[in-house]
């Protein structure tokens, strides 16, 4: 099989796309031929000068015309990666980048996840970040290592661990065993992303065992999981069912925890833990975990 890699020699040899654009007039007139193709079930020409065209179109100012080429690049698939991919990577145009980013989703080959990855490593714009996390998530399990192993990386920024964690959530479902996995990972930031995933899991399916890891996580020696645990038992479990078990964790040694789970139990309308809220907020040092708890209750014994 070609490669990603192989096949962007052949656009190199055809002028550089890192600044191509075209007229308004050219993009009007190819979005006419191309929407009239696409209507009558054609695939469009997927020759080097050809596609080249339609990239340098993403970059039009008018949503629809560019929503044109993306669809007509969709229709052409496999054979558009590779200029994809080089535009997602060097274009100077950001909106580029961005349709670049957005076409390899409705794509969703493996063969770019590379260029993705780099895209979400390296490029600046936010927009074009979330786009290859969301290109990444649709190309599904064979993406979640790279996902992973970003994690890992100590310059990952809080919304690159955000952007991460929605696509792990969307891929998770396809890949149950590969994220129960990762939620036992030696690596913090690893088993907070997968605890967070595997509430899709919990909600979607009727597989206990993403159930039973986010019960064992809250146990977890690390703080954020354990403080991940508790919200994500709030969002999808029901409180009788854990009520006993979230009570426990208002003593937690760790201020967000313990934070966490007064909030959770809000959340659950577990009306029954107002009295071990106030038990704890007796004990309580902290003035900022005080302070939630004191909402907890006023809201709890409120509503019940």
């Amino acid at each position: 099989m070609t490669t990603v890699l192989a096949v962007l020699q052949d656009f190199t040899d055809v002028s550089s796309i890192s600044g191509s654009q075209l007229t308004e007039e050219e993009a009007l007139q190819l979005a006419d031929e191309l929407s009239t193709q696409l209507g009558e079930g054609e695939i469009p020409q997927s020759d080097a000068e050809s596609l080249e065209r339609m990239v340098a179109g993403l970059g039009d100012a008018r949503g629809a015309l560019r929503l044109t080429f993306a669809k007509s690049l969709g229709a052409v698939g496999e054979k558009a990666i590779p200029i994809l991919c080089k535009a997602l990577r060097s274009h100077q145009n950001v909106i580029v980048r961005r349709a670049s980013a957005k076409t390899l989703n409705l794509i969703g080959h493996k063969e770019a996840l590379p260029f993705l990855l780099e895209a979400f490593l390296e490029d600046s714009d936010p927009v074009v970040l979330g786009s290859s996390a969301g290109a990444m998530a649709t190309i599904g399990p064979d993406a979640m290592d790279s996902l992973l192993g970003i994690l890992k990386n100590p310059d990952c920024t809080p919304f690159q661990v955000g952007l991460i964690n929605l696509a792990l959530s969307f891929i998770g479902v396809k890949a149950p065993e590969a994220l129960l996995e990762a939620a036992d990972s030696d690596v913090a930031e690893v088993r907070v992303a997968a605890i967070s995933a595997l509430g899709d899991q919990i909600q979607k399916s009727d597989d206990p065992r993403a159930q039973i890891r986010v019960f064992k996580a809250l146990d977890d020696i690390s703080p954020e999981v354990r403080a991940e645990a508790v919200t994500l038992i709030g969002k999808s479990c029901d409180a009788e069912d854990v009520e006993h078990m979230l009570c426990k964790k208002l003593i937690d040694e760790d201020n967000q925890v313990r934070k966490n789970t007064a909030m959770a139990l809000m959340k659950l309308e577990a009306y029954n833990s107002v009295e071990s809220i106030e038990i704890a907020k007796s004990a309580e040092t902290d003035e900022s975990v005080q302070a939630v708890f004191n909402v907890a209750i006023n809201i709890l014994s409120r509503d019940s």
